[in-house]
């Protein structure tokens, strides 16, 4: 949730442009200011305070860059957003390199637009709290403080202080990425980008461009030369999620470049280098894909220096109420509205639940519940039958951890008619991780 004081500041010299950035992002709850020219911003920043400015690259007279470094100089706990109707390697290499947290190249759409603004402004209050509060919990922007929590934290402190290389591992839904971006911004490359990959997400044959980059007229349309993921975050951290997903080759190419910090873009024999620090995680067990050869012995050592475990929600004991309370008042305020009480009874069932989706299960049915209900109250009937019938059973029961997933599972998928994609959607996990429970369940 943005903080409804979050000021922002765009600068172009599009009338066009300022009115779709101005438009959305109001409509999104930001104070939003706007000006012509970097000369113009440089006095109105001299006069009021902002917590981000988004820049266009190319502007008469003074470029965004040269706003960046008086901005950089001047106002240093103000956030820099760099957008560009001409997305080239150098530009968006130099204007992180100068300071600025994010590159989004023209044009954008405006969800695209939000979801930028919203991850810095989200940096930036990691920021402020870890400048505030030291090593406080909330300097992570991590909710729980059980013990096995406590331990994440403190192997987040001690990577943090260091460049060595980390993997997260966890069932999926666990927040690995949270935990990737806590290392990152209580770590000496805070300063820098942090560049999140989601290696199941993107085709084989588009992942190396996007790492590594390519060069103009590498392949059909690639009509400019554009910088790679690896780049984007020289002197900062990129974050392979989902690494067990990563093809051969594609290992090979993450191998040399961790061992020598050198790649090639697609395209080009040029070597180049990179001081960029590696956060892999995934879900699947990386030593049985060693074993069974899917996964290269020499790449998991070398990501596997410090591993951080995240404990399932069902392990998380009373973290799952304070979870519960943060993702009401949440959501609650996103839609203003008064945050609803929730009964003994319905928090009694929460607790006793597996929440075989963990941590991304829970937040969808908080805002569900936010959205669908229209009093006060949520009471033990207003939660799913799946996890009304959790809690005649008790936590404790005489049913493995398994078997009360597969009974969940089993519900929802009887209750979409075995529409397997709105059984992912309720259970908080995608298609594909339903899938593999399924199949590791023996359900499908």
């Amino acid at each position: 949730m943005q903080d409804k004081a979050t000021t922002i500041l765009a600068v172009d010299d599009s009338p066009a442009t300022l009115e779709v950035i101005s438009r959305n992002l109001t409509g999104a709850g930001y104070v939003v200011h706007t000006c012509g020219s970097v000369e113009e911003a440089g006095a109105f920043l001299d006069e009021t305070p902002v917590d981000l400015i988004i820049t266009d690259y190319k502007m008469p007279r003074a470029n965004g860059l040269e706003l960046i470094k008086y901005v950089r100089d001047n106002f240093k706990d103000t956030e820099i957003m760099m957008i560009t109707g001409y997305p080239t390697i150098s530009g968006a290499v130099e204007a992180m390199r100068d300071g600025a947290g994010e590159y989004l190249a023209k044009p954008f759409t405006g969800e695209e637009l939000l979801a930028v603004v919203r991850r810095i402004l989200e940096k930036q209050v990691r920021r402020r709290a870890a400048h505030a509060g030291g090593q406080e919990l909330s300097a992570f922007g991590i909710i729980g403080n059980c013990p096995e929590m406590q331990a994440v934290y403190g192997l987040i402190r001690k990577a943090a202080q260091t460049s060595a290389n980390v993997f997260i591992s966890g069932e999926s839904g666990t927040g690995k990425e949270v935990v990737a971006r806590a290392v990152h911004y209580n770590s000496d490359r805070r300063a820098s980008a942090f560049v999140p990959v989601n290696c199941s997400a993107i085709p084989d044959t588009l992942l190396e461009s996007e790492l590594f980059g390519h060069v103009k007229g590498a392949f059909t349309g690639a009509k400019d030369s554009r910088a790679g993921f690896f780049e984007i975050a020289n002197g900062g951290t990129i974050f392979l999620d989902e690494i067990g997903d990563a093809s051969p080759s594609l290992q090979a190419k993450l191998l040399r470049v961790m061992q020598s910090k050198e790649f090639c873009m697609v395209g080009s024999s040029r070597t180049r280098t990179v001081d960029t620090r590696i956060i892999a995680a995934t879900h699947k067990d990386l030593k049985r894909l060693v074993a069974q050869g899917l996964f290269r012995e020499d790449l998991f050592y070398r990501i596997h220096v410090v591993e951080i475990r995240l404990p399932s929600l069902a392990e998380r004991g009373d973290d799952i109420l304070m979870l519960a309370n943060h993702f009401l008042r949440k959501f609650s305020a996103d839609m203003n509205r008064e945050t609803p009480r929730m009964t003994d009874e319905a928090l009694d069932a929460m607790a006793q639940y597996a929440w075989p989706g963990n941590v991304r299960e829970l937040e969808n049915l908080l805002q569900r519940l936010v959205i669908v209900g229209d009093g006060p109250v949520i009471d033990i009937t207003d939660l799913p039958e799946s996890m009304r019938f959790s809690i005649t059973r008790g936590r404790h029961g005489d049913k493995t951890l398994a078997e009360v997933e597969a009974d969940h599972i089993r519900a929802v998928l009887a209750r979409t008619g075995d529409n397997k994609t709105r059984a992912a959607e309720i259970l908080g996990i995608d298609r594909k991780t339903l899938r593999e429970k399924l199949k590791r369940l023996g359900l499908g």
